[in-house]
């Protein structure tokens, strides 16, 4: 006996990494997804790329600051400067910040508890709406459509009516 194997479909291919030419040169989105372990690979090469290159980039700069003194002292000034100056617009953020807390706990206390509390006596007032109503009509209708549902159902037992 010789063994069948099954006919492979169009879409079927021995290898999973294979696709079939369909005519357009444009790949589907399974196929233009890049496999699971390429990218955290690029991911760490252009990381390592990218430490070598400040490494690199800090030696040059120290090597520039030992030969020539006098334009490290005109950086390490012009440093000084633009750091007081992000200091400023540091602090500048901070009261700003400062102000924009102030109104957001102004607006909490003063706008949404007032909201909130006639809220909660909404609430309250209809929990005591439903519980008067349950107690004063829903619960009378029931015990009565019970009580009419029992009669009926022992006149059904009882049968007055003559047999046929």
């Amino acid at each position: 006996m010789t063994e069948k194997k099954p006919i492979a479909s169009a879409n079927d291919t021995p290898f999973p990494d294979e696709t079939i030419p369909s005519g357009n040169d444009t790949p589907s989105p399974v196929e233009a997804v890049p496999s699971g372990n390429a990218i955290p690979t690029l991911w760490i090469i252009l990381g390592v790329f990218i430490v070598l290159l400040l490494i690199a980039g800090l030696i040059v700069a120290v090597t520039l600051m030992i030969n020539n003194p006098a334009q490290t002292e005109t950086f390490r000034d012009i440093m000084i400067i633009f750091m007081a100056f992000e200091s400023l617009i540091i602090g500048l953020a901070l009261i700003i910040m400062l102000i924009q807390l102030a109104r957001l706990t102004n607006l909490l206390q003063y706008e949404i508890r007032p909201i909130l509390e006639a809220t909660n006596e909404t609430v309250g007032s209809l929990r005591g709406t439903t519980k008067f109503l349950s107690d004063n009509l829903v619960a009378p209708v029931v015990k009565a459509n019970s009580s009419f549902a029992a009669l009926r159902r022992a006149i059904e037992l009882f049968d007055f009516r003559r047999p046929k």
